[in-house]
């Protein structure tokens, strides 16, 4: 049964707080503590986790800003279960900043952790339509924290980073064995022939993976591709067992990772690169893909990030955060969160690497959302150095030219709306006489002077006549960089090196608490550097003004 935890707002009279030496009392209230009590654990809407408990039966809920303070707390200092009880146990500080005022006022094992995270999993599944709590919560903290810091958000930065859940880089071979392992243990033992049961027998493992040549790995391949079928064979008239999802993974194996050969009249295990890259990756991580990135092979997921990056702000904070299969492109995800992060925090300047660069995207910041994107550089092919570039053209609204760089006008120009395409028509025999004709991409015909372009290589030309601008580019690459230290301090301060879950939702859960840690860390910076001043301010020296005998 759900109920709010009220019983912060009234400490008692006498209470390990009051007791302290008031030098103690003084480095208490200049720690972390009295911050994060104030501008988190007070900030935490209870209320919306009020759906994870039933209404009217059951004992009183464990409170939900102390369970929501741990989690935060854990990935802050990038803690184990253990670490972190022993902590909220024996720390005041954690007490202090989780509203108690005395040590072991409230005993929480271990389970009660496990059982808040797997509420919070369940109802994320159950609802997909929606942002899952824990990134209501991060929204909701973060408008907390932009008010009354006035931190600048016109100007943010974006990129990704690879994340791996808490899963082993296996080789086909032992995903196949995995994949078989967990099929044959999901069914009834007294079902299952003698050679399917000795698949659970740790000899078995032996010889198929530890004692197998490199030229024997195909063939051995081919034999648990075999058991997997006596398998799915053996199940395929139980349908209570072949619903399971170790059986349908079992499936899934066969169905990626071979093609039915009808000559052979059996399954024939594919070439590596004809595996598809969104196939299954680990037997315990359904959703983990493949994704290769420039010489770096990774499995596991993405992680798009969006930051703050004003050179007036003192700090910066996270403004958005979205965790995908790493089959999914960057400029995919910043389009999808583009419109919600203009909304949400009205940027106006956004700046990227080359990756982010697509003619969809950039046409819809520009025109419907009103963010005008920066880069850093471009990526794919670069133009011939010795061509005149589209930008030398007088184009208007981008569909209509009406000059090329020697002020010679078109017959007639035509834009195709559908295919996003500009025709333009020449005089041929301006053009044979024209001193630039070698370089101009007009292309001269028997009749015409035809010049035809989409609006996309038009946006690419303007992009790098933009970044042929030597402070341009300097200063679109010094307001992104910091964000490479953000992920930095993301992954090896708070642990998203590799997570310690498996699963999308799991680690986008994860995630989310990670990304708030982040933010709470960047708002004790700035209540450091505010004091910082206020000191600087109170011990700045008094001047007197000649003549005067009365000190400024």
């Amino acid at each position: 049964m759900f109920r709010e935890n009220k019983s912060h707002l009234q400490t008692e009279l006498f209470n390990t707080t009051t007791l302290m030496h008031p030098r103690t009392i003084a480095q208490l209230k200049k720690s972390w503590a009295p911050i994060y009590y104030e501008h988190v654990f007070c900030r935490i809407d209870e209320k919306k986790f009020a759906h994870l408990y039933c209404e009217n039966n059951g004992s009183p809920n464990k409170p939900v800003n102390i369970l929501l303070s741990l989690e935060f707390i854990k990935h802050l200092y990038d803690y184990t279960d253990e670490q972190l009880l022993e902590q909220y146990y024996f720390n005041y500080q954690i007490a202090y900043a989780l509203g108690q005022r005395n040590l072991g006022e409230l005993y929480i094992c271990e389970r009660t952790l496990y059982d808040f995270r797997r509420r919070l999993y369940e109802y994320t599944i159950q609802h997909p339509e929606e942002e899952d709590l824990i990134f209501q919560q991060f929204q909701g903290l973060l408008e907390h924290f932009l008010a009354i810091t006035k931190i600048k958000t016109n100007e943010q930065r974006m990129d990704s980073t690879a994340i791996m859940p808490n899963i082993k880089r296996a080789g086909r071979l032992s995903l196949a064995f995995d994949v078989l392992k967990k099929g044959v243990a999901a069914c009834p033992q007294e079902l299952l022939p003698e050679k399917l049961q000795k698949v659970l027998e740790p000899a078995f493992k032996t010889e198929v993976l530890y004692r197998s040549r490199s030229q024997d790995v195909q063939a051995r391949l081919e034999k648990i591709v075999e058991l997997q079928e006596e398998l799915l064979a053996l199940t395929s008239n139980l349908p209570e067992i072949q619903a399971k999802p170790e059986i349908k993974l079992v499936q899934r194996f066969i169905d990626e990772q071979t093609t039915y050969d009808p000559e052979q009249k059996k399954r024939i295990v594919k070439e590596n690169k004809d595996i598809r890259p969104d196939s299954l990756q680990s037997a315990y991580d359904q959703d983990a893909t493949f994704r290769k990135k420039g010489n770096k092979e990774q499995v596991g997921y993405v992680c798009n990030l969006t930051e703050t990056c004003s050179e007036e702000n003192d700090v910066q904070f996270i403004t958005d955060y979205v965790l995908e299969k790493n089959t999914k492109a960057d400029v995919e995800m910043a389009a999808e969160r583009l419109p919600k992060i203009k909304e949400r925090t009205g940027v106006t300047d956004l700046y990227t690497d080359g990756g982010y660069y697509g003619e969809d995207l950039h046409r819809k910041a520009e025109a419907e959302l009103n963010v005008k994107m920066h880069y850093t550089n471009l990526t794919g092919r670069q133009p011939e150095a010795d061509k005149i570039p589209l930008t030398a053209f007088k184009i208007e609204n981008r569909q209509k030219v009406l000059a090329c760089p020697q002020q010679q006008t078109p017959t007639h120009t035509f834009y195709d709306e559908a295919k996003r395409r500009i025709t333009a028509w020449f005089d041929p025999q301006i053009c044979r006489e024209c001193p630039l004709h070698e370089q101009c991409p007009v292309k001269i015909q028997k009749k015409k002077a035809l010049l035809q372009f989409n609006q996309s290589a038009l946006l690419a030309a303007e992009t790098r006549q933009e970044l042929a601008d030597s402070q341009c580019r300097r200063e679109n690459t010094s307001k992104r960089a910091a964000i490479e230290g953000t992920v930095s301090a993301i992954k090896r301060g708070h642990g998203a090196q590799k997570l310690t879950v498996r699963g999308q939702i799991k680690s986008a859960l994860v995630m989310g608490f990670k990304c708030i840690a982040h933010n709470f860390q960047q708002l004790k910076n700035w209540f450091h550097i505010k004091r910082k001043e206020a000191r600087e301010i109170s011990v700045k020296p008094k001047i007197s003004l000649p003549g005067v005998g009365v000190p400024v």
